[in-house]
């Protein structure tokens, strides 16, 4: 079986798994169909965080 390469990811999802990586200590944003890996518990201020960091990238991109 021939294992397909997965396609580079675009900057906004390169972005989106820097923010969940740093915020979340998360390695991935695939889903792998494990309890254990695919969901975490996160404090609120963790996700209000990586959402303001995700906003402030968003108004920077669209001032360029």
């Amino acid at each position: 079986m021939t294992k397909t390469a997965k396609p580079a990811p675009t900057a906004p999802e390169a972005l989106m798994l820097d923010i969940a990586k740093r915020h979340f200590l998360v390695e991935t944003l695939d889903t792998r169909h494990s309890d254990g890996l695919d969901f975490h518990d996160v404090a609120v201020w963790s996700i209000r965080a990586a959402l303001i960091e995700a906003y402030a990238a968003g108004l920077a991109a669209a001032r360029r």
